[in-house]
């Protein structure tokens, strides 16, 4: 890279992580030169930055990260030369024991007697590492280095191992670069699921439950919200909506894999001195509703649509708010088909995907993950499933990037990442090809030629989960639903107390023509009533007093635009109840 760096711009995904690669030595090198004592275990560039492992016997505070900060910015402008070299791994083992740097140590340990050792030297510093990296320090611009985090993390990633400290840090080639980063992050902070569902009375997390979210009354009407819109979505789409159980006996986790390939992760019961499992996912209990009579190729595909709450015990190091919980209700699918249907299927996916994420304003990306190291099954059915998804995608003028290898042991998958209002990318949808579990369970239906066959499975779901959906699109809207799926979507707020049962009339109206309505009769001034219905998010704030009691009107307002001026209630019911049925954005 060093002599291409003047070539590529940052936007290119290898030069920026070489970038940011030489940050984090940078950042390493400043430690050691303020708090020599310290020692370092890894520091690699991540999707968005870098961060450096340490061993310190001080926690890295606020005052120490600035001091950090600015040492980095003084070996930026010392412009030190990067230089690679190797040595054989006996001799590395003696260079780094010498230094004192244990967790460097080890990682030799592990590598072959007979490798050759890479590190590289920028001034005093020297560290362990494979690269690749920018030919010098000024390369980096000190002045667009921000630390921007410090948290715990576990060597080698195992909780039995020592707690180290991680600090992530971010860089840039320009300062305003920087610093539009940094207010996308504030920004960020802002819209933060776990902030705003407690503000507005969506959903909580209690010690007592550790990872399991509980939903309160207007995270109830929310929840309830998107599932209305799932059923008829799949309605539509015509699929058949199941429910399986909870608990089931080991044995079946054993055909279909999962007690060998997923045991740590499942929560298992003892009944009736039998092994029995919570289910992890619905896959197994949709195989079982299949098997309950036979199936011609007539029948295919089948859809099976499974709102199914699922347990999975996710280390409590992982848990982050409603994105990553230990109970959650999965938006699962299990279509079961014939080989020469899957490219149908697919498209007919992919364009219910489309029609949901456009639905909440989602633009997404497409990526095509192809058959992994450790697969099962013949390389010609991968061939076939990955040229089926490949041909169904580009078949609807849709785009695709190929990840290569990341597929499931079991078959090729198309992840489909919707991008926030902040840029932000999630996973949510995915639609995998599985020739594994029809076969571990003798799955069977007679074809057109009179014979048995074993059918195709693919699974799939559009939100991800429940939970994990609610999260995103807290946060891509800021807290402020859209109208069709806002908890609270009406308040009525009188002016005073003489308008109070004016307002309990039109508060019965819009009950009764189906909107989620609230009175505000506190004797409050106005001013204030609007303005915590408009922290509340509330779209619609319908002001009353004498005037509007008299002539049957309302006043109002919206919590983006101000004041809409007076108009009739049914006007009024009847512009909500179209922006409503129509599920727009606004």
């Amino acid at each position: 890279m060093a002599e291409e760096n003047n070539q590529y711009p940052f936007e290119n995904e290898t030069y920026r992580k070489t970038y940011w690669h030489t940050c984090s030595h940078i950042l390493a090198q400043a430690v050691k030169r303020l708090y020599p004592e310290v020692k370092l275990a890894i520091g690699p560039s991540i999707d968005e930055g870098f961060y450096y492992d340490m061993d310190s016997p001080f926690p890295f505070t606020p005052e120490i990260m600035e001091k950090i900060e600015g040492e980095m910015r003084k070996i930026c402008k010392e412009k030190l030369k990067l230089e690679r070299f190797e040595l054989p791994r006996e001799e590395a083992l003696k260079f780094m024991e010498e230094k004192g740097e244990p967790y460097k140590v080890e990682l030799i340990q592990d590598l072959p007697e007979d490798a050759h050792i890479s590190f590289y030297r920028q001034g005093e510093f020297t560290d362990l590492c494979a690269g690749p990296h920018l030919d010098s320090t000024g390369r980096v611009k000190g002045n667009a280095i921000k630390l921007t985090a410090c948290n715990a993390a576990y060597w080698r990633g195992d909780s039995n191992r020592e707690t180290l400290q991680r600090i992530y840090g971010i860089a840039f080639p320009k300062k305003d670069e920087l610093d539009a980063y940094l207010q996308r992050i504030e920004e960020a902070k802002k819209r933060d699921h776990r902030k705003l569902g407690k503000e507005l009375g969506l959903f909580a997390f209690r010690d007592e439950a550790p990872g399991f979210p509980f939903y309160l009354p207007k995270g109830m009407v929310l929840k309830n919200t998107l599932i209305d819109y799932w059923r008829q979505v799949h309605k539509k789409w015509e699929y058949k909506e199941i429910a399986t159980p909870q608990i089931m006996r080991r044995t079946l986790w054993e055909t279909s894999g999962h007690w060998d390939h997923y045991k740590d992760n499942m929560y298992t019961t003892v009944i009736d001195e039998e092994d029995f499992a919570i289910k992890p996912m619905n896959c197994p209990g949709s195989i079982l509703v299949y098997e309950l009579e036979p199936h011609s190729y007539r029948d295919l595909p089948l859809r099976y649509g499974e709102l199914g709450i699922v347990h999975r015990h996710e280390l409590s190091g992982a848990l982050h708010g409603m994105f990553r919980v230990r109970c959650f209700t999965q938006d699962d699918a299990h279509i079961l088909l014939a080989q020469e249907q899957i490219k149908d299927e697919v498209i007919r996916i992919a364009r219910l995907f489309d029609e949901v994420y456009s639905l909440f304003g989602l633009p997404y990306k497409i990526e095509l993950s192809t058959m992994p190291d450790d697969h099962i099954g013949s390389v010609e059915d991968w061939e076939v499933a990955t040229k089926a998804l490949a041909d169904a995608i580009t078949s609807i003028g849709k785009s695709y990037e190929v990840n290569e290898g990341d597929g499931a042991f079991y078959g090729p998958k198309l992840d489909f990442h919707i991008q926030d209002s902040l840029g932000r990318t999630w996973q949510c949808g995915t639609i995998q090809l599985d020739y594994q579990l029809p076969g571990r369970f003798d799955l069977e239906y007679i074809g057109a030629d009179g014979e048995k066959h074993c059918p195709v499975m693919i699974h799939r779901v559009v939100f991800g989960s429940i939970e994990r959906f609610i999260g995103v699109i807290t946060e891509h809207f800021a807290g402020a639903f859209p109208t069709w799926l806002a908890p609270v979507q009406v308040k009525v707020l009188p002016i005073t107390d003489r308008a109070a049962d004016y307002a309990d009339c039109v508060a019965k109206r819009l009950d009764a023509a189906g909107f989620r309505v609230e009175t505000d009769r506190r004797n409050e001034k106005i001013g204030k009533k609007i303005r915590e219905a408009q922290l509340e998010k509330v779209p619609y704030m319908l002001v009353v007093g004498d005037k509007e009691a008299e002539s049957g009107q309302v006043a109002v307002r919206t919590r983006a635009g101000g004041d809409q001026g007076v108009m009739a209630l049914d006007a009024f019911l009847a512009a909500l109840k179209e922006e409503v049925d129509t599920k727009a954005i606004r």
